[in-house]
């Protein structure tokens, strides 16, 4: 936890990065532009070992108030560099973003008062609406998985079936005094797409009987830039989130059994979705046969980690 030699804040902002010097440089100028009173919150990026020009980057905000703080993290992955800013932050409210993220003014005021506000600490976690945008073209044929959260139009609670995402996700310090770190095996890390540290941490919250809520006006665009509609990106986060979903549910109880039954499961998915895309390509439908293909390929990941997470338990 912070050293105790440092005073405490209200709000800590956690912007993890790695290699995304010019998305960064939107995200920061978003957040030293905030509402919110300066001396009441902190930036800080953890460089998860880019080698672009982060730490310039960061540096062109020397001047602003408050500067953001850049810290190191070596050990590769996107949840060792949330847990080395949980380790230095000093907010009572720690409010985690994308390094690719475009906020409003009163993003930090949106997101981080249900928490603030809540003094009896019944709320573990609260999440912000993601917005995706194309900077340079969305294809037709991804349409379908990209939309707003939407879950309610006011803050409030969620219902279990429910969970915010990690690109717009704030918890209260005493959440991980009390619950410990985010798991650092289940997302991505330098070459894979792995993703689940955020849920698994939601999820973590509501076993300990607190409120997960969501925020709406707390929205935030998130850029997706060509490079993440490809057919090769996409099949590939298909894969790698598949690996780590059946990551997550091997550690938990029943974790042997309802993989098993996944097993052949997702043999019979990536049959039908196999065949579903030969007959949309042959019927000239080519967004739709990569949307078969994806998920044929998802199916894939479940095949191929379900044996080594069950030889694991061992």
């Amino acid at each position: 936890m912070p050293n105790p030699a440092s005073p405490p804040l209200p709000v800590t902002v956690a912007i993890p990065t790695y290699n995304r010097a010019g998305w960064l440089r939107q995200t920061l100028a978003g957040l030293v532009a905030q509402d919110f009173p300066a001396g009441d919150y902190e930036i800080l990026v953890v460089d998860n070992n880019s080698r672009d020009e982060t730490a310039a980057v960061v540096a062109e905000f020397a001047g602003a108030n408050p500067s953001p703080r850049l810290l190191r993290e070596p050990r590769q992955g996107l949840d060792h560099a949330r847990n080395r800013a949980v380790v230095e932050a000093r907010g009572q409210v720690l409010l985690f973003g994308d390094d690719d993220i475009l906020v409003a003014p009163d993003w930090i005021r949106q997101l981080a008062g249900p928490l603030l506000a809540d003094t009896e600490g019944r709320i573990g976690a609260v999440g912000g609406e993601v917005i995706p945008v194309f900077p340079e073209g969305q294809p037709e044929w991804i349409s379908d998985w990209h939309a707003p959260l939407a879950f309610r139009p006011d803050a409030g609670p969620l219902t279990p079936e429910q969970c915010p995402m990690g690109a717009n996700l704030a918890f209260p310090r005493r959440v991980f005094e009390r619950l410990g770190l985010f798991h650092t095996g289940l997302d991505r890390a330098a070459g894979n797409y792995f993703s689940g540290g955020d849920s698994e941490m939601v999820r973590r919250v509501r076993r300990a009987g607190l409120e997960v809520w969501f925020s709406p006006a707390a929205a935030v665009r998130h850029q997706m830039p060509a490079s993440r509609t490809t057919f090769r990106y996409a099949a590939r986060h298909a894969f790698d989130s598949a690996r780590s979903r059946v990551i997550d549910r091997a550690g938990q109880p029943g974790g042997a059994g309802y993989l098993l039954a996944r097993l052949p499961a997702n043999g019979l998915k990536l049959a039908t979705f196999a065949v579903l895309a030969l007959l949309q390509g042959l019927c000239l439908r080519p967004g739709r046969a990569k949307q078969a293909l994806v998920r044929a390929w998802r199916s894939c990941g479940y095949l191929y980690q379900i044996p080594r997470s069950l030889a694991g338990r061992r």
